[in-house]
């Protein structure tokens, strides 16, 4: 009895001190960009190493807010992520309801294709999509930017909504049909109050991979500048060929804090919706 209890316990103990490695590992990189990003430039690279500045201070924000144009980034920013996540939302929900209440060949060939898009790198439709873009005078537009995005979070918004609305029975819509819904009230009043979890979940998994998408915005984009990309846009300040380490860690966390928030407040919603949509019952 004593043998098991100690081979328990020798577990108990790999698997947390496991945790609080992998913690670590995540963790550690967080707060040394932090730590930098209110480090003043002359203490940056003073040995032996601190983890925590002598004299912290706020002056590299107030230093991108007045020189970096960091509110307009930030008005770009949520312009864009808004209206990519609110169409994305309206469309991947038609299509996801399409696909999963009406079968036929051509919609799985459709369905089929549309997930595979999932598998083609950006960089490989980058020049077609470029001169696209140029010959219909959507190149570094809001409206070209937004098509952009809202292109690259459909598939997993698709996948995941129809795998959800797969497991909700036909029978509850065919129910309201016979009590006198219409098409669209039983879609309205009964599949989408059911699809609120999925829908969540999409809309906070696709915020933070729009504010993640580095490529998009630096690719088809000059004038119209987004935080993912702020940080190729630092000013210099003395000397020209040195790295602003200091703004480029400020402007790294002020990147990387609303995921982190995110992801902190919905952790729970988020994996709810992806096990409930990815796996079927």
């Amino acid at each position: 009895m004593s043998s098991k209890k100690g081979k328990r316990l020798l577990l108990h103990c790999f698997k947390w001190s496991l945790v609080a490695i992998v913690a670590f590992i995540i963790i550690f990189p967080l707060w040394w960009i932090f730590a930098s990003s209110i480090t003043p430039a002359g203490e940056l690279f003073s040995k032996p190493i601190k983890y925590w500045p002598d004299h912290p201070t706020l002056e590299n924000y107030r230093y991108l807010i007045e020189h970096a144009d960091l509110l307009r980034k930030t008005r770009d920013t949520l312009i864009i992520i808004g209206f990519s996540i609110f169409i994305g939302m309206i469309v991947s929900v038609a299509a996801a309801f399409s696909f999963s209440r009406f079968k036929s060949k051509g919609l799985t060939l459709a369905v089929t294709f549309i997930l595979a898009s999932m598998l083609i790198p950006d960089v490989v439709t980058a020049r077609p999509l470029y001169d696209f873009l140029r010959e219909v005078h959507l190149y570094d537009t809001y409206t070209g930017l937004i098509i952009l995005y809202v292109s690259s979070i459909l598939p997993f918004s698709i996948l995941i909504l129809r795998n959800f609305l797969d497991n909700i029975p036909v029978s509850i819509e065919e129910a309201a049909m016979i009590d006198g819904c219409g098409f669209f009230q039983t879609l309205f009043y009964v599949t989408l109050p059911l699809l609120r979890p999925a829908i969540a979940t999409i809309c906070i998994v696709n915020f933070i991979l729009c504010l993640n998408n580095f490529f998009t915005p630096l690719f088809y984009s000059s004038d119209i500048s987004v935080l993912s990309t702020a940080i190729t846009q630092l000013p210099l300040r003395d000397n020209m060929y040195a790295v602003p380490w200091d703004l480029v860690s400020a402007m790294g966390f002020i990147i990387i804090l609303p995921i982190i928030i995110f992801v902190a407040v919905f952790q729970k919603q988020i994996m709810e919706g992806i096990m409930s949509g990815g796996v079927k019952g």
